[in-house]
């Protein structure tokens, strides 16, 4: 009855999520359309457009098709009457895979993770499959069997990570305690698969900071050039409004071409473009606000940054041999080789997920190619994240410093202790 439970409440959350997924692009849209149409508009294209718009968000590609008519009045090359936009908007994504993370989390502590994780997926896919039969859009069609799948996957994938993380620390009573099982045999590996998961999470979040700070940087200090293509995309506030958000939603995408930045490859923004610490060459690019943050020109001296990758893995390795000295764990040379080349295999991993759904096309032209490379993206910061983590986790320890956490393991022991009895006491 129990796993009965979990399964229905995990259905539960899964349609929970994707109707706030849902509600998040329906409300402001009806607003809008509400604002641009008056009550006596045509309601019937709104559901077709937060549907697609929906599966957008997760990674489905959309091909823009513009009428003939449309074509005339703005003038537009026939050529440039039918292209893919395949640039992700990274924030829907991320929405689903933190509400499914932490389903999956609740459901593993209720020691049933494997079939709440699986009968969330299925209630999330029995929704896009609904979604994606029912908003087709003419304008911006999507394909069917990507409009299906990706959704559930984006969320059997957080799902499955927020389970494993909390059954892993805990139990489950299966599959992952014989794993456990396995590695405790062999106590000098046991610690080695979760001190590669913490340390590739403080090196992702370090990185991830970094970029988003250089973001924000570039909005003080090219705040004007914003404001500038604002005002000469001589829109009203209703059109400024729905660039806003639709660049709100890019944030997240922003991000990862800052990460890419800062390791070193860059990214694109047209086909013969470039911005890279290393040097900037930019043609003519939309007028898109957003790009107005895009630096004007760099400096080969820029390549300095690639230094925060390296500082991040750097961090990241001391986090982890700290808490394995902390813990009275401490491993041979080999575990920690692999523990180091383990951080940096699943942080250059994650990275090339992050640049798959960050690059693509975002309209005809020299436009089909923006954002990150994939393979130089992933490859140089697995690559500085390991000399980062090399650094610490292979250096040498004097004795010094073990002392120091010695006695600081015992104080923390000996307060712990002394709590304990001032409990005992007071129950007596």
């Amino acid at each position: 009855m129990q796993r009965l439970l979990v399964a229905l409440l995990a259905a539960l959350d899964a349609a929970i999520t994707a109707a706030v997924g849902l509600a998040v692009l329906l409300a402001p849209l009806t607003l809008l359309w509400t604002l641009a149409f008056g009550v006596t508009a045509d309601w019937g294209a709104l559901w077709p457009l937060t549907g697609t718009l929906w599966q957008f968000g997760h990674g489905v590609p959309l091909e823009v098709v513009i009428p003939d008519a449309l074509l005339v009045t703005l003038a537009i090359p026939a050529e440039a009457a039918r292209f893919v936009v395949s640039v992700t908007p990274l924030a829907f994504l991320l929405l689903t895979l933190l509400l499914a993370a932490r389903s999956g989390g609740r459901a593993a502590r209720s020691g049933a993770w494997v079939g709440g994780s699986l009968s969330g997926t299925v209630v999330f896919a029995v929704i896009s499959t609904v979604v994606a039969l029912t908003s087709a859009l003419g304008a911006a069609q999507v394909p069917l069997a990507l409009a299906i799948l990706l959704p559930p996957v984006v969320y059997l994938v957080g799902a499955v990570c927020g389970a494993v993380r909390v059954a892993w620390e805990d139990g489950d009573g299966g599959l992952l305690d014989r794993i456990h099982d396995i590695l405790d045999a062999r106590e000098d590996w046991a610690p080695v698969p979760a001190a590669i998961v913490r340390g590739a999470a403080f090196a992702l979040v370090g990185v991830t900071g970094a970029a988003a700070l250089a973001v924000a940087l570039s909005v003080l200090t090219r705040g004007g050039e914003v404001v500038a293509l604002f005002q000469a995309a001589r829109v009203d506030a209703l059109g400024a409004t729905v660039l806003t958000l639709g660049q709100l939603a890019y944030l997240p995408t922003f991000v990862v071409w800052a990460a890419a930045w800062l390791a070193g490859p860059g990214f694109a923004v047209g086909a013969g473009t470039a911005v890279s610490p290393a040097g900037t060459q930019l043609g003519v690019v939309p007028g898109i606000p957003a790009f107005g943050l895009l630096p004007e020109n760099s400096s080969i001296w820029m390549l300095i940054v690639i230094l925060i990758p390296v500082a991040a893995g750097a961090f990241a390795g001391w986090a982890v041999r700290s808490r394995l000295v902390w813990e009275g764990t401490p491993l041979g040379l080999l575990q920690r080789v692999v523990i180091a080349v383990g951080i940096a295999a699943v942080s250059g991993g994650v990275a090339a997920l992050a640049a798959a759904f960050a690059n693509g096309s975002m309209g005809p032209g020299r436009l089909e190619v923006v954002g990150p490379a994939v393979l130089p993206f992933a490859v140089s910061l697995g690559a500085e994240v390991l000399v980062g983590a090399a650094i610490l986790l292979l250096s040498p320890r004097n004795r010094d410093e073990l002392a120091e956490e010695r006695t600081d393991r015992w104080i923390a022991e000996m307060s712990e202790r002394g709590s304990e009895e001032h409990a005992e006491d007071d129950r007596r």
